[in-house]
C-alpha cells in the first residue's frame, strides 16, 4: 500500500531565534506555570512564606522551563484500508465461471469456508453467505465426508443430497478441487474447492408419477379384463346353452369393454396433451359460443338427471386464444361432472365474466348444488385415477382421469383452475377456470 506523503514524515520547520524559542516554550508550559503560581500564592498567604523568596523561586522555575524543550506530541491518523477481495484478482476467472453456471455453485477454501457464491446459489441457500463454513450451515454427514475427502485426496466426490424441509428435494452434489496449471493441488496453500448442486427433484417426481401411473392404469384395466374372462369362461361352460344368461352376460361384457375403451381413450388423450403441453395454442375461440355448444351436447344427460344447465353469458362474443377441441373437452368434462355428481340439486350454473387477475382476463365458473365433497379431498381431485368414491365413479362410467386431463389442458393454455367445495349442505362444488 502506498503511504501518503504527509502521514508519517515530519513537516519541515524554519529555525527560531533563542528568545523566540524560549517564549514558545513558556507558552507551551502556560498551564503548568499558572498552576505553580497558584501553589506559591497559597504558601505566601497561608503558610507564611516570604513574598520575596516566593517570587525568586518562581522566577528560577520560569527560567528552567524556558530552557527545557517542549514535549513531543505524536498525532496518529486512522486511515481506512479497503477490505481485501474474497478472491484474488488472479482468480477472477473462477467467479466468472461460477456465475455462468445455471446451477447453484460455491467456491470454498481448504478449510471449507465459502469464498464466493453465484446468484442461483444465493437464492437457493440464502444462509450460505461468504465467510461462513459450509459444513456448519448444511449439517449433512455426506456433505461433510465429501468435502473432507476432497481436501484430503485432491479428487472429486459426488453424492445425492435429500432434504425434507422446507419441502422435499433432491440434489446431486459434486465437490471438485480447482487445479492450477503446473501446480500440485495438495501442495497449494491457497487451494480452492468448487461445490455444485444439480436439482434432481423434477426427475424424481416424474419417475414416481410414472410408476404410479403404470400401477394405476394396470389396476384399472385388470378389473374389467378379469370380468370379461370370467364371463367368457361361463358362456363357454355352464351357460353355453342358456339363452337368457348369455344375453345378460353379453350385456355386462359390453359394458366392461366400453369401460376399457373409455380408459384407453382418456390415456391416449392425456398422453397427447402432455406431449404438446409446452406448445401454446394459437387459434381463436369464442368462449360464449363454445359454452352454448357444450350445453346443447349435454342436454340428454341433464334431462336424465332432471337438471337444468343455466348459462350466464355476455351478449357479445368473447374471444380467447386456444385450441377449440381441447377447450370443448375441458368444459364438457366439468359440466358433465356437475351433472353426474351434483344430481341432488336442481340446476348447474355456468357463468362467463371478466377477471382482473394479473395475466388472466376471462373466468368460467361451473357451480352445482349437490352434496359437494369433504375439504380434504379437494387438493387431490386433479390427480390421476383419484376417486372419492370408487364404486360410485365406476357406476357413473368415470375413469378417474377427467380432471387430470382438464388440468393439463388449462396449463397448456397458460391458465389456472381452482376447485372449491361449499361448507354448507346443498351448495355443492364450484370450479373456476381462468384463461388469458
Amino acid at each position: 500500500m502506498t503511504r501518503p506523503p504527509d502521514m508519517d514524515d515530519p513537516h519541515p520547520a524554519n529555525a527560531l531565534s533563542l528568545p523566540q524559542a524560549a517564549l514558545t516554550r513558556l507558552i507551551g508550559y502556560g498551564p503548568l506555570l499558572a498552576g505553580l503560581a497558584g501553589v506559591v500564592l497559597c504558601f505566601v498567604l497561608l503558610g507564611g512564606l516570604r513574598p520575596d523568596l516566593a517570587i525568586l523561586g518562581l522566577l528560577v522555575v520560569i527560567v528552567l522551563l524556558a530552557l527545557l524543550p517542549l514535549p513531543v506530541v505524536t498525532v496518529t491518523q486512522a486511515v481506512e484500508i479497503p477490505a481485501p477481495a474474497r478472491i484474488d484478482a488472479d482468480e477472477g476467472a473462477i467467479s466468472a465461471f461460477a456465475e455462468a453456471l445455471a446451477d447453484p455453485c460455491f467456491v470454498l477454501d481448504r478449510r471449507g469456508t465459502v469464498l464466493y457464491t453465484n446468484a442461483p446459489g444465493a437464492q437457493q441457500f440464502p444462509s450460505l453467505q461468504p465467510g461462513r463454513v459450509m459444513t456448519l450451515v448444511l449439517r449433512n454427514p455426506e456433505l461433510i465426508a465429501a468435502i473432507e475427502g476432497a481436501v484430503r485426496t485432491g479428487s472429486a466426490r459426488s453424492f445425492e443430497l435429500h432434504e425434507t424441509l422446507p419441502s422435499e428435494s433432491w440434489d446431486k452434489v459434486v465437490v471438485a478441487p480447482l487445479h492450477q496449471p503446473g501446480q500440485a493441488w495438495l501442495e497449494d496453500d491457497d487451494r480452492h474447492l468448487l461445490v455444485t448442486f444439480q436439482s434432481l427433484t423434477e426427475l424424481k417426481r416424474v419417475d414416481a408419477m410414472r410408476a404410479d401411473f403404470i400401477a394405476n392404469a394396470s389396476h384399472e384395466l385388470r378389473t374389467p379384463l378379469a370380468s370379461l374372462m370370467g364371463f367368457i369362461d361361463t358362456l363357454l361352460g355352464p351357460a353355453a346353452k342358456d339363452a337368457a344368461a348369455r344375453e345378460k352376460f353379453l350385456g355386462i361384457m359390453r359394458g366392461q369393454a366400453d369401460r376399457m375403451s373409455r380408459l384407453i381413450d382418456d390415456l391416449l388423450s392425456l398422453s397427447r396433451i402432455e406431449m404438446h403441453q409446452h406448445l401454446r395454442p394459437t387459434g381463436s375461440v369464442d368462449l360464449s359460443g363454445l359454452l352454448r355448444e357444450v350445453r346443447e351436447g349435454l342436454q340428454t344427460q341433464a334431462r336424465a338427471a332432471e337438471l337444468d344447465v343455466v348459462l350466464k353469458l355476455p351478449g357479445q362474443p368473447v374471444k380467447v386464444t386456444g385450441d377449440r377441441s381441447q377447450l370443448y373437452e375441458v368444459f364438457e368434462n366439468l359440466i358433465d361432472n356437475a351433472i353426474k355428481y351434483g344430481a341432488g340439486g336442481k340446476s348447474v350454473e355456468v357463468s362467463l365474466h371478466e377477471t382482473d387477475r394479473p395475466g388472466l382476463r376471462h373466468q368460467v365458473s361451473v357451480v352445482d348444488h349437490g352434496p359437494g365433497v369433504e375439504p380434504e379431498h379437494v387438493p387431490r381431485m386433479t390427480e390421476r385415477f383419484y376417486r372419492i368414491d370408487a364404486d360410485a365413479s365406476r357406476k357413473k362410467k368415470g375413469t378417474g382421469l377427467g380432471l387430470a386431463i382438464v388440468k393439463h389442458i388449462i396449463q397448456r393454455h397458460r391458465g389456472q383452475m381452482t376447485i372449491k367445495s361449499r361448507a354448507n349442505p346443498g351448495e355443492g362444488l364450484r370450479v373456476d377456470v381462468l384463461l388469458p
